[in-house]
């Protein structure tokens, strides 16, 4: 249950554009054609998933304050915290030459239209923010870090292919002119956030425990009901009698 509440908490509610607008210059730029929207996002799911486990591990093997207790008790108390942003930019800069290579080498059209972009997924926020998120939330195990990484991968990918669709759609539309362009794409872009936050109650339901002592509104109705129900055989008793 935590892992698909978690999973569906990071696509939806923490969606990493509509919650927290990260990586909005990739979001903007490389979302005029679906096509090139899917490959940016396929390649932003692939370094989010192996970049957020290999950060958690770093952060809690090496980075922590007494994280490095596995290697002898002298080291017990060394706190390497303030190399998080080295450490966890150095996987990221890594991860995302390999996508490179391999979407070069597989892909040389994507990897044309992907521009500079491509190399850009190295410093932008989104995965970066990804992997500081993990960190202070303090997400318990691998297995969740893994899950977090590939769920806001795909929010990601979801935001980026909703808009590519929606540019694709609007070059037919009659936008006023001091509209066209960006203006248009911040405007969709607030709406489409403000639809994503009533996600925010989906996972909420049926944490509080009931209150036997509350009455709903439908109980409430009931036993008016039951009271005028009750007051009319009275009435109808009486009137026989005096009768």
């Amino acid at each position: 249950m935590e892992h698909i509440e978690l999973f569906f908490k990071s696509i939806f509610v923490d969606n990493m554009i509509f919650a927290y607008f990260l990586g909005m210059c990739s979001y903007l730029a490389v979302s005029k054609k679906v096509a090139t929207a899917v490959g940016l996002g396929a390649a932003v799911i692939f370094v989010l998933a192996i970049t957020v486990p290999l950060n958690w591990l770093l952060d809690q093997y090496i980075l922590q304050e007494g994280a490095l207790k596995w290697m002898g008790p002298e080291y017990a108390d060394y706190d390497l915290s303030f190399l998080s942003f080295i450490m966890f930019i150095a996987t990221i800069a890594t991860m995302v030459q390999l996508v490179e290579i391999v979407v070069e080498k597989f892909s040389p059209s994507l990897y044309n239209s992907l521009g500079i972009f491509l190399p850009l997924i190295a410093v932008n926020c989104a995965i970066l923010g990804g992997s500081l998120f993990m960190q202070s939330r303090e997400i318990a195990t691998l297995g969740l870090a893994l899950n977090y990484g590939i769920g806001s991968g795909i929010g990601w990918f979801l935001a980026i292919l909703a808009i590519a669709a929606i540019r694709e759609k609007i070059r037919y539309s009659n936008v006023p002119a001091p509209l066209r362009g960006l203006g248009i794409t911040f405007i969709i872009t607030g709406l489409m956030a403000i639809g994503f936050m009533s996600f925010g109650g989906m996972l909420t339901g049926g944490d509080e425990p009931i209150d036997d002592n509350v009455e709903t509104v439908d109980g409430m109705v009931n036993k008016q009901k039951e009271l005028k129900t009750s007051d009319l055989v009275v009435e109808t008793i009486n009137d026989t009698d005096t009768k």
